[in-house]
């Protein structure tokens, strides 16, 4: 079969939420893009895998890139242009459609969708990015420690098209670029003999990474009955309860993620226990003009619907396959569940009137077009990052000091700096069988080390894959870290093409260092934290 060539500065192997903000980033430094995305919207977390940011508590004022900031106002933008909102919410510079309790920008994923290809359209219509919907990579030429090409594949047509880069950024959601190319990397959790975390296994448990969702969308009207056909699997999913749970994964009562001691949820508020509805609500009715919405729509990415039960990355693609349609199932089986079964504070069973929500996922069964992976492969880096430098209770023993009276300790200071981020350190359950582990952390910093191979010279990780542990993956997995990672990647492409250098000679010189630092200050990307707490 005769390949399609296609040529660029900078080629990015993944269009999710870190994608972008390389593509956007190398384009707006004057190198060209092009982009390959396995669905047909860019975005991943935000949009194909349909997952409301989780943010830090100061993103409003300071704690991530200018990008990100102007992604968050487009999306508001987004809904002042076409909505009808009430006089109250769009007035309101902190406008959050959802009103979720996850964020502070709780929105549906077409929001999300419209606000990437508004920031991208500059680009796109210059010919400076160019993005392959629904391709994946099958393969890679690889001469020495360089990449000379990718070779994706259309998911529609077959067709096979040949990318040549000056250099490739994986920003696939598991790594995918990774073994191809034949970078060094890590999977599932390492050793505590090899990293010294306190919270890692003893011996190292490669296919031990946590579990993966299904989202999916939904609303209530109540009095109709918009219950579903009875799952295939549903029977399995109905009796299952593991081992490490307080009862049957469908229901009510799960694992507190910091305690691990039972804790009650609720569907609606009042029903008793914590609002499942209001966690992850992106469309609040409330804050629109009467008869906009019937109800509010809310996006189930709860503790039911984790998948844990085999892993999907470095399998047999039959037992990959597998695993993806029986986490489907179990999402489905959720619904279900809760439509004709789920306990009721009135004494009733089920809710009938619950209904899914298609239209808002743009995907024909209901549920996502994508997993929401929360751990990748990642590469050997030059630097990896573990527990001990952000773990509270890590620097605290440390008895590691700081001017900040408020907190006393800070996560470890990194001198190649290229951006901040902060969330508690939580990992769900996992492949191999464990429960939660959910630790304080310190707001941190990510270390130019974490991006750069330990041997391969022009591939980068710009997403989840950057050198963290199965540990602290668990607080760099989060959108505007990962919206920062993928922008400094596609910044330090930019800057090693302008200069003829090589991303570890960037690290390896303290005068090239700074300047790398200084330009990146200036596109607004902030390199340390102010005195905040730990979270």
């Amino acid at each position: 079969m005769k390949h399609k060539e296609l040529q660029a500065d900078v080629a990015i192997i993944g269009g999710g939420t870190g994608g972008c903000a390389a593509a956007l980033a190398a384009a707006r430094l004057g190198k060209t893009v092009v982009m390959t995305e396995e669905t047909d919207w860019i975005g991943g977390q935000l949009t194909s895998q349909a997952v409301p940011p989780d943010e830090h508590p100061w993103i409003e004022s300071f704690g991530c890139t200018r990008s990100y900031r102007r992604f968050r106002e487009t999306v508001r933008s987004y809904y002042r242009r076409n909505f009808p909102l009430t006089p109250e919410a769009f007035g309101s510079a902190a406008l959050n459609p959802g009103g979720g309790g996850v964020s502070r920008l709780c929105h549906e994923p077409r929001a999300a969708l419209a606000a990437l290809h508004e920031m991208m359209a500059p680009y796109v219509h210059a010919g400076k990015v160019r993005i392959l919907h629904r391709h994946v990579p099958v393969r890679a030429e690889v001469a020495g420690d360089e990449v000379k090409a990718v070779t994706v594949r259309s998911l529609e047509s077959e067709e096979l098209v040949d990318i040549a880069a000056s250099f490739f950024l994986d920003a696939t959601e598991c790594g995918d670029l990774l073994p191809l190319a034949g970078v060094e990397y890590v999977a599932g959790a390492e050793s505590r003999r090899s990293t010294g975390e306190p919270h890692a296994p003893e011996a190292a448990r490669p296919a031990d990474m946590q579990g993966f969702t299904y989202c999916f969308a939904m609303d209530y009207r109540e009095g109709e009955n918009h219950t579903i056909g009875r799952p295939r699997d549903y029977d399995f999913w109905r009796s299952y309860r593991p081992d490490f749970w307080p009862g049957p994964l469908l229901g009510w009562t799960g694992s507190n993620p910091i305690t691990l001691a039972p804790r009650t949820y609720g569907l609606f508020p009042g029903d008793g226990g914590a609002s499942l509805w209001l966690y992850r609500r992106i469309a609040a009715k409330e804050h629109f003009a009467a008869g906009t919405y019937d109800s509010d729509i809310t996006l189930v990415n709860w503790p039911q619907n984790d998948y844990w039960l085999g892993p999907i990355i470095d399998v047999p693609e039959e037992e990959r396959a597998a695993h993806l349609e029986r986490a489907k199932q179990l999402s489905l089986s959720l619904l279900y569940w809760m439509q004709t079964e789920a306990p009721r504070q009135d004494g009733k069973a089920g809710y009938p009137g619950l209904r899914l929500r298609p239209d808002v996922v743009g995907t024909g069964d209901g549920l996502a077009k994508a997993p929401y992976i929360r751990e990748s492969r990642r590469i050997r880096a030059e630097f990896t990052v573990v527990e001990q430098h952000l773990s509270k209770a890590c620097r605290e023993e440390e008895g590691a000091k700081t001017s900040s009276p408020a907190s006393g300790i800070r996560a470890e200071a990194y001198p190649d700096s290229i951006g901040i981020g902060c969330y508690r350190i939580d990992l769900h359950p996992s492949t191999g069988g464990r429960n939660y582990i959910d630790i304080s952390s310190l707001p941190f910093q990510i270390p130019l080390g974490s991006l750069i191979p330990v041997r391969m010279d022009n591939v980068l990780p710009a997403c989840k894959n950057i050198g963290t542990t199965h540990i602290t993956n668990g607080c760099y997995r989060l959108h505007p870290v990962e919206w920062n990672i993928g922008e400094a990647a596609g910044a330090l492409a930019a800057y090693c093409l302008a200069r003829g250098l090589k991303p570890r000679e960037v690290r390896g010189s303290a005068e090239v260092l700074g300047d790398f630092q200084k330009a990146l200050a200036a596109m607004g990307v902030e390199l340390a934290w102010p005195s905040v707490h730990a979270v």
